[in-house]
C-alpha cells in the first residue's frame, strides 16, 4: 500500500497469463484466506482462472496474513487500500487492465462502496448479500430497533476472528503483527451503540445517500431468506449505470450451494458476466430481464427447508410500470378490502411476540428459518382475510400504515404478513419494525406525545410469495 502496509494476497493465474494478458477478478474480505475461506475459495477462483481470468483474493489490512490492525467495517482507510489493490493489478503483466470486484456479505458491502469511488481500472461489480444503507439494513439497526442479539453476537465473532495470528509459514513478523492485533482490536459493538440515529457514521459507506457515484455495471444477488433483500429493489430503482437483480429462496450463502434451494449454477453466472463487461463478448446476459426471482409457493412452516417449491419470475423493469398495489384495509371483521368506520382497537403489549420469527440473519442450517407464527399470532392484534377465491402473486415491499395513539413517550410496532393455511397453520411472508419515535426519519428521533394520535407506515421487507 502507498503507507508501506502489506496485504496479502492468493492469485489464481492461467497458465499463459504473463504471455496474453486476461481480466483480473478481485475478492476483497477479512476473513482470512489460509484457512477461513481457504476452502470455498479453492472451489470457485479456480473456476474463472481456468476461464481466462487473474481471480485473486486479498486480506484486509489488520485480517489473516495481511498487515496492520482493523478497527471498524468499512472504513475510509479499507476503501482506499481496495482503489491501490486494483491500480495494482491493472499494472501487472498478466494483467489486461480490466479489473471486476466481487464478493457475498462484507465483499458485497466494499464492492459496491468501492465502485461508488471509480478507480478507473475497476469495470463492473457483483455485490452478493450486501446493501446499499447500513443503516437500514445490517446486523445493527431495523426501522430504528437495535438487533441486540445479532449486532453483539457479529461483534464478538470479529473480534475472536481479529484475535488470530498471521500465517507463521507466510508471514514474516507474524508474532509482532499478532501481539499488534490483541493489545488494539477494538470492541465494535461499542462504536456501533454509539450510533444509534442514522448519522454521518452510516452514511459513510451507503451508496444509496449518491446512487450517481455507481457508475460501473452492477450485479445485486441475493435470497428471500438473507436478511439484505431490501438492497436490491432498491439498487434497481436507484441507480442509473447498466445494473441487473437475481433474487432466490436463498439465505445468506452463495447461490450455488444455499438452502433453501433450489441452487443455480452461479459461477456460471457470474462467468456471463464478466465475460460482458472485462472481455466485451456478447452473451446475451443483458439482453434478459433486469430482475429475476425466485416465487415461493405456499408451504407448511417449518424451521428448515431444504428446498422452497415456486417458480422464476421476471420483470423487464424495476419498479414494473404496470404494477398494480392492492390496498386492503385493517378492519374489526378481518382483513378486506372495504373501509369500514370502527372504534378504535388496542394493541396487546406483550414483549415476548416474535419468538417464532427466526434468525435475523440465517444461514439455511436447521432450526434458523421461521417456525409456525400461531404463538405470536396468538399475542397479537391480527387482521385476517377470508380464504381468496383466486390465488394472488405478491413481489415488492407490502406497507402497513395505521393511525395510533401511546400511552408512553417511547413504543415499537411490529407488524407481519402471514400466509394462513386452511388447518390454521400460519406462515411468515414478511415483516418489518419502526421505532416510533423514529416515524419522521431516522436522524431526528422525536418523542411520542402520550395520546396523540398520528399516522405512520411501516415498510416490510421484500419478499415474493404466492398465496394459494
Amino acid at each position: 500500500m502507498p503507507d508501506g502496509c502489506r496485504l496479502a494476497a492468493r492469485i489464481w493465474l492461467p497458465e499463459t497469463a504473463e504471455q496474453q494478458p486476461v481480466p483480473a477478478i478481485l475478492e476483497y474480505i477479512p476473513y482470512r484466506k489460509n484457512d477461513g475461506t481457504a476452502l470455498r475459495d479453492s472451489l470457485y477462483h479456480p473456476y474463472f482462472a481456468g476461464h481466462g481470468y487473474a481471480a485473486v483474493r486479498v486480506d484486509l489490512r489488520g485480517s489473516g496474513d495481511s498487515d496492520g490492525v482493523m478497527l471498524d467495517e468499512y472504513l475510509p482507510q479499507e476503501l482506499d487500500d481496495a482503489v491501490s489493490v486494483i491500480a495494482w493489478l491493472a499494472g501487472q503483466p498478466w494483467c489486461s487492465g480490466a479489473v471486476g470486484m466481487m464478493g457475498k456479505s462484507w465483499g458485497g458491502f466494499n464492492s459496491l462502496q468501492v465502485a461508488a469511488l471509480r478507480p478507473p481500472a475497476l469495470k463492473a461489480i457483483i455485490t452478493v448479500c450486501s446493501t446499499d444503507d447500513r443503516y437500514a439494513d445490517d446486523v445493527h439497526y431495523k426501522g430504528g430497533c437495535i438487533l441486540a442479539a445479532d449486532m453483539l453476537g457479529w461483534a464478538m465473532t470479529m473480534q475472536v476472528w481479529n484475535a488470530r495470528p498471521p500465517d507463521p509459514a507466510v508471514s514474516d513478523g507474524w508474532r509482532e503483527v499478532w501481539q499488534q492485533r490483541l493489545e488494539q482490536t477494538p470492541s465494535l459493538v461499542k462504536a456501533w451503540l454509539s450510533h444509534q440515529h442514522r448519522d454521518a457514521y452510516w452514511k459513510h459507506g451507503s451508496v444509496c445517500e449518491d446512487f450517481s457515484a455507481v457508475q460501473c455495471p452492477v450485479y445485486a444477488v441475493g435470497g428471500w431468506a438473507d436478511p439484505y433483500s431490501n438492497a436490491i429493489p432498491r439498487l434497481l430503482s436507484g441507480l442509473s449505470c447498466p445494473r441487473k437483480g437475481l433474487i432466490g429462496s436463498w439465505a445468506h450463502e452463495y447461490p450455488q450451494r444455499a438452502l433453501p434451494g433450489p441452487q443455480i449454477g452461479f459461477a456460471q453466472e457470474c462467468l456471463r458476466w464478466w465475460d460482458h463487461w472485462l472481455k466485451g463478448q456478447d452473451t446475451g446476459i443483458m439482453d434478459e430481464p433486469m430482475l429475476r426471482a425466485w416465487m415461493p409457493k405456499s408451504i407448511p412452516p417449518c424451521t428448515h427447508h431444504e428446498q422452497r417449491p415456486g417458480r422464476w419470475v421476471a420483470e423487464s423493469v424495476w419498479p414494473p410500470h404496470d404494477a398494480k398495489p392492492q390496498r386492503w384495509f385493517l378492519n374489526r371483521n378481518g382483513l378486506n378490502q372495504i373501509s369500514e368506520v370502527e372504534p378504535p382497537l388496542v394493541c396487546p403489549t406483550a414483549q415476548i411476540v416474535g419468538l417464532e420469527a427466526g434468525m435475523w440473519f440465517p444461514m439455511g442450517i436447521p432450526g434458523d428459518m421461521p417456525g409456525d407464527q400461531r404463538p405470536a399470532d396468538a399475542k397479537s392484534l391480527c387482521f385476517t382475510s377470508e380464504p381468496l377465491a383466486a390465488g394472488m402473486e405478491i413481489l415488492g415491499n407490502p406497507e402497513v400504515t395505521v393511525t395510533l395513539s401511546c400511552d408512553q413517550p417511547n413504543a415499537l410496532l411490529a407488524a407481519r404478513l402471514c400466509d394462513v393455511a386452511p388447518d390454521g397453520s400460519s406462515l411468515l411472508v414478511s415483516w418489518g419494525l419502526l421505532n416510533l419515535t423514529h416515524r419522521n426519519g431516522h436522524e431526528h428521533p422525536e418523542p411520542l406525545i402520550p395520546g396523540e394520535c398520528f399516522t405512520t407506515t411501516t415498510r416490510l421487507n421484500a419478499c415474493a410469495h404466492a398465496l394459494k
